[in-house]
């Protein structure tokens, strides 16, 4: 391998697909599933490996079999590309602005999505016409690298590896249901008298391990939970809140969720100081250290403002 020049002041650089495959190996340890990635042949990606440690005059990687490691200068490069390639997406990114400027890509969990996003968009709408917002209702983790997504919205306890995140709203759990359902006869006046209704059950995969479920619900207030363990049950919260408006049974649901439906009086929260705080929350997801194009920026002040006006006033138009 030649060495290198210390008093060699020109800027000489690889390859930019010896960098691009230098990268992918050294973040995955695998010249295979870096080919993977590229679209490449292994070989090529060894190929590509070969020229970076010819420019670089000493190995990048050793080789184990069938796994490779990077040495201590690898290490130190990696670090340096990784921030290079990163940079170089961003300046991808600013220079379709003109293009994509006024388009914001927002992936955000289902429920979410339906009982608190969408019924609010027409106003965001109103305020910034000029900008297209594309709704991706889904649970999964987002890559920011390589998933052409802007922002996500996400519950859970935060914490977001590679990621910048701010949190939006607070949840809580409020027993609801339909005011048609406690009529007449059907007097709910205690917790005690949960035992004569059908009870709705959320059993969403996002279960937080403080929000409490009918039984433990009951049990802090001292009630029978034989029947609690009984009903209809969802694997998405917002189906919950739906099943108690058509008087299916009493749900124990998340609040943020509930809330719009309950200022347009579809709901009702029979019981007073029954709410229960929970651990997870609800939160704006981005790439750490990407450059806002002016319409994420704009989208992302206005949902903060959103989060801090309640539901009255879109209540009545869901």
């Amino acid at each position: 391998m030649a060495a290198i020049d210390e008093h060699d002041t020109t800027l000489r650089l690889p390859p930019f697909h010896a960098l691009r495959a230098f990268e992918a190996a050294g973040r995955h340890l695998s010249f295979a599933r870096a080919a993977d990635e590229l679209g490449v042949s292994p070989a090529a990606v060894s190929q590509h490996i070969q020229q970076m440690e010819e420019f670089a005059g000493q190995p990048l990687f050793r080789r184990l079999g069938r796994r490779v490691e990077l040495t201590d200068a690898g290490t130190a490069a990696l670090v340096h590309v990784a921030a290079a390639m990163a940079s170089l997406g961003d300046a991808a990114r600013i220079m379709r602005l003109p293009l994509r400027g006024h388009r914001v890509s927002v992936s955000v969990a289902p429920s979410f999505a339906i009982k608190w996003l969408v019924p609010r968009l027409e106003r965001f709408k109103a305020l910034h016409p000029d900008i297209e917002v594309w709704v991706s209702a889904d649970m999964g983790l987002v890559d920011f690298a390589v998933a052409d997504v802007d922002l996500a919205i996400r519950y859970g306890a935060g914490g977001y590896a590679d990621s910048q995140a701010q949190m939006l709203l607070t949840e809580s759990v409020v027993p609801i249901c339909s005011p048609s359902l406690i009529e007449g006869d059907g007097a709910l006046k205690s917790p005690a008298d949960i035992a004569r209704f059908a009870l709705l059950h959320d059993d969403s995969p996002d279960r937080d391990p403080s929000c409490p479920t009918w039984p433990m619900w009951l049990m802090a207030r001292g009630l029978d939970v034989e029947h609690a363990r009984r009903g209809l049950r969802f694997n998405q919260s917002s189906l919950v809140v739906e099943a108690a408006i058509a008087g299916k049974g009493i749900a124990l649901a998340k609040g943020q969720l509930a809330a719009a439906d309950i200022a347009a009086g579809r709901l009702i929260t029979p019981f007073e100081n029954a709410e229960t705080p929970i651990n997870f929350a609800y939160w704006l997801v981005w790439r750490r250290g990407r450059s806002l194009s002016p319409g994420l920026k704009a989208f992302m002040d206005w949902i903060r403002e959103e989060a801090g006006q309640g539901d009255a006033d879109i209540g009545a138009g869901i």
